[in-house]
């Protein structure tokens, strides 16, 4: 069947579009990869998302019509993937979309007589449906949280699709704003097997201190050349590692609400940047945090329980050579490589997971994974918007 998948995460570099045409078999699912694109937000997009995602300034009117506005920007995405892939809109049998998350809260806290975890992701799927006359999935996390998760990560169920193997044991690593850990025993078949979690920052510390050393002109450290210029400040570094999240025992989730632009705030206060030189050292330190955080989640967590074979990266940190060559450093003798040597390209991978993810949806399969998200039981993710 062939479907797309859509994707916005929180480094809000912009919307990722896959077209894929899926086959189920007895092993699993398979993928071909029809197209891909990122399509990216512009700086005033990105204003508006920031906006709505921070409790000072992010008002009801802004969430709400944020809503409507990624909703018609999701469908465009949605109908140029399609013409890039050469699809017209009646040979897709649907569309997996997650959203933009503005605000994540998986910390339980009690109101009356209720322990409330909540999360939010924008990109009205009625919208997506209507303009592109394609039967849309999408709001992926609140049942996993109805069912006492977190709601996240919820690519794990396809890692454990498309990466198992009878004997071979991988971590799948994700780096997007934030990075994330699925563990893979070999041979393993069941998927309550399966334990995954995030573990702490990915890209989202690095891009902020980009953005504010660039005056906004660059939202991203590309390749790593900035880390790779800077020199890591041990301290700094220690300091930062002595967070109580990198402590907690998996399954947990995070999100901007921790590490991101009031983390990058209180960094700077304890650490003022004076000149350049100065952002390239806190870009270097917060890179080396992205890589000890992974590797320390999997020595204190992982490695006891299963003897690794592969590390597997997919996401933007993928892109980023200089936090890969940190994951290979901490990680050997164990082989580190992006997923693009495994046949899914690293930028896509998210795209085409929620593609997947939709079509277990649709066909009435549980999508979660309570090694990954705490919940009590596996339960279908989702809500189908069917087409007008």
């Amino acid at each position: 069947m062939k479907a797309i998948g859509l994707m916005a995460g929180t480094s809000l570099d912009g919307i990722d579009a896959a077209a894929v045409d899926l086959k189920q078999s007895q092993r699993g699912v398979t993928v071909k990869l029809l197209a891909f694109r990122t399509y990216p937000y512009s700086g005033e997009v990105v204003r508006y998302i920031l906006e709505a995602s921070d409790p000072a300034t992010g008002t009801v009117d802004k969430v709400a019509r944020l809503n409507f506005y990624l909703g018609e920007l999701f469908a465009e995405a949605a109908m140029a993937i399609a013409r890039e892939a050469r699809l017209s809109p009646g040979e897709i049998e649907f569309i997996g979309s997650h959203g933009q998350t503005i605000h994540h809260l998986p910390q339980a806290v009690k109101m009356g007589k209720h322990l409330v975890r909540a999360t939010l992701q924008v990109g009205e799927p009625a919208i997506i449906a209507a303009r592109t006359g394609i039967v849309t999935v999408a709001d992926f996390r609140p049942a996993d949280i109805a069912a006492g998760g977190s709601g996240a990560p919820l690519v794990p169920y396809v890692d454990f699709l498309l990466f198992r193997r009878a004997r071979i044991a991988r971590l799948m690593v994700n780096i997007g704003g934030i990075a994330n850990a699925t563990l893979l025993p070999a041979g393993v078949q069941d998927p309550d097997q399966v334990l995954a979690s995030d573990m702490g920052p990915g890209n989202m510390i690095v891009n902020e201190l980009t953005r504010r050393m660039t005056n906004f002109r660059e939202s991203y450290d590309r390749d790593g050349k900035y880390a790779a210029r800077g020199k890591i400040n041990p301290r700094l570094l220690h300091e930062s590692l002595q967070g109580d999240f990198f402590l907690q025992p998996p399954p947990k989730s995070t999100g901007r609400e921790l590490f991101g632009a009031a983390y990058v705030d209180r960094m700077l206060e304890r650490h003022p940047a004076k000149d350049k030189q100065d952002f390239l050292d806190l870009i270097a330190t917060a890179t080396a945090l992205t890589a000890d955080a992974i590797h320390g989640h999997f020595s204190r967590f992982y490695q006891p329980l299963e003897k690794v074979n592969e590390v597997i990266v997919s996401g933007g940190g993928a892109k980023n050579l200089t936090l890969m060559k940190m994951l290979a450093e901490r990680f050997a003798p164990i082989r580190v490589a992006a997923s693009d040597e495994y046949g899914l390209p690293a930028l896509a991978k998210e795209a085409v997971a929620f593609a997947i993810l939709a079509m277990e949806t649709i066909k009435g399969r549980p999508g979660n994974l309570p090694g990954a998200t705490g919940a009590r039981e596996r339960v279908i993710l989702g809500k189908v918007v069917p087409a007008p």
